[in-house]
């Protein structure tokens, strides 16, 4: 026509508005995944890791409808008792009341996959090697334990990605901003709310803090803000406590814990005590049992005093049990303790005597249920009022995750000890005034993994040895141990004077 030229190609990819037209559009999107595939070429060994724990979760999902319950899940859908922190109870709940018990156990697998990629971006933001990053990602991604508490009511799953979370925050800048203290405290305060052992984190946390320098007012003015962050939700949960139940407490456990451990070791023979506590004493045929055995069940002598006196006065009893306990035979005690410690290292996953059971963490052929609290007909009440379906189990597919956990599906206790040689010395490598700075900044990293792994354990492995409790080692542990390989060598490069050619290369 006339007075019209023909339109060009750049006229097509301009709309009137001067925004991009289809063309553009198109081409911006074959772009982006072009890039997409590149970096998942590049990250392959991530990226095939990340789909392996992608279908277990999904056939973990498929065998075990709507999810599965344990001992303790009733506490945290119904009214709790004390016993244990609850700040589990108010995600559980959101979620419940806009969806059912398979949106958890969804979500909660989702938890599992963030914490892999978590771990894996943050090694590499720390200059380790992709194919080192990727193998530290590997445990929370297929030990067959984690997949079968993700898959369970409990809060376990948010408080190992609070962990990391809280971790991440604080190492994701080579120096940490003051913004990211005080959401680094909040969240590891939070992770106090869901397991108490959580309190234990202030301490790796503020270590790291004052080893990262700028200055000593400076490092000291964080480690207070951290204080005061990590202390909001707990004075928060303790504050709601105390408005719904007149007690300012966070959990009353830590007493009858104690004593479960100590009962358990005292030789009660020549044990000198007071008439009021004499009861307390367990024969040996109860000591057997363990200390879970003697916290909680009915028969255990601690029972008849919460029976029969007012709380508080049974917990001053208790406490002073233990204490006696404690400075009459401190061998017995810190043996019992060693003893416990040292399993993590095992080649193999046993229940020791005393222990508590093995099976109720492993993938069973049949729907499990157990004895008191979480009986067949409780299970089904709770899938009535929430939602999610009848509680069924898949066997094939439950029979193929039992054959895969039992068969070597979980991280070895010799690997683990590995690698907590390797975070050591990556920690240690903080000493090494020489050391660049790449170097310094993963040792760092690493005695903050290290250290949160170590005191998370240690404290959990004081009250009693359950296999469910040392899980935050995969994700704690295992990504220190990658990063002290890392720095390990970088120090031996240097050591056969690479240079800083060497130090900056991935390890």
């Amino acid at each position: 026509m006339l007075g019209k030229s023909p339109l060009t190609s750049a006229d097509a990819d301009r709309s009137p508005a001067g925004q991009a037209g289809p063309g553009r559009r198109a081409r911006a999107t074959r772009q982006g995944a072009a890039a997409a595939a590149a970096a998942l070429r590049r990250n392959w060994l991530a990226t095939a890791l990340l789909a392996a724990g992608l279908v277990l979760r999904v056939l973990v999902q498929l065998a075990y409808r709507p999810a599965l319950f344990y001992i303790d899940t009733v506490r945290y859908l119904y009214n709790a008792d004390g016993n244990d922190p609850v700040g589990y109870k108010g995600p559980l709940r959101a979620i419940l009341l806009i969806a059912n018990f398979n949106a958890v156990a969804a979500f909660q697998h989702l938890l599992g996959l963030a914490m892999a990629v978590a771990i894996y971006l943050l090694l590499r933001r720390r200059g380790v090697s992709r194919w080192l990053a990727a193998l530290a990602m590997t445990p929370v991604l297929l030990d067959a334990y984690q997949l079968q508490m993700e898959q369970t009511i409990m809060p376990d799953t948010l408080f190992e990605a609070l962990i990391v979370a809280g971790l991440a925050i604080l190492l994701w800048q080579p120096r940490a901003s003051w913004r990211s203290v005080v959401a680094a405290g909040v969240v590891l305060g939070t992770s106090a709310t869901v397991a108490q052992v959580g309190e234990v984190l202030l301490v790796p946390a503020l270590i790291y803090l004052l080893a990262a320098g700028g200055g000593w007012r400076h490092a000291l003015g964080k480690a207070a803000v951290l204080c005061a962050a990590f202390a909001l939700p707990i004075l928060a949960y303790c504050t709601g406590s105390y408005l719904l139940s007149g007690a300012f407490f966070l959990s009353h456990t830590g007493v009858t814990s104690t004593y479960g451990r100590m009962a358990a070791a005292a030789d009660c023979g020549t044990l000198r005590l007071p008439s009021a506590e004499r009861g307390m004493c367990p024969t040996p045929a109860q000591q057997a049992n363990g200390p879970d055995w003697l916290e909680y069940n009915a028969a255990s002598p601690v029972q008849p005093y919460y029976r029969n006196l007012p709380r508080g006065e049974v917990n001053s009893l208790v406490a002073d049990f233990s204490h006696r306990v404690l400075t009459q035979q401190p061998m017995r005690v810190l043996s019992a303790y060693g003893h416990d410690v040292v399993k993590l290292f095992m080649l193999t996953r046993t229940t020791g005597q005393g222990d508590t059971p093995i099976s109720r963490w492993q993938f069973q052929t049949t729907y499990p249920y157990y004895d008191s609290q979480t009986t067949e007909p409780i299970v089904r009440a709770a899938v009535s009022r929430f939602g999610g379906g009848e509680p069924t189990v898949w066997r094939p597919v439950a029979a193929f995750l039992r054959s895969y956990q039992l068969g070597g599906g979980y991280t070895p206790g010799p690997l683990l000890a590995v690698l907590t040689l390797t975070g050591l010395a990556g920690s240690a490598a903080l000493l090494r005034r020489r050391a660049d700075p790449g170097t310094r900044q993963r040792a760092l990293a690493c005695l903050l993994l290290f250290a949160s792994a170590v005191l998370v354990t240690l404290v959990s492995d004081l009250f009693e040895f359950s296999w469910r409790y040392q899980l935050p080692v995969l994700v704690t542990l295992v990504p220190a141990g990658a990063l002290g390989i890392s720095v390990i060598i970088s120090s031996v490069r240097a050591s056969r004077g690479s240079g800083g050619t060497a130090a900056a290369r991935p390890a």
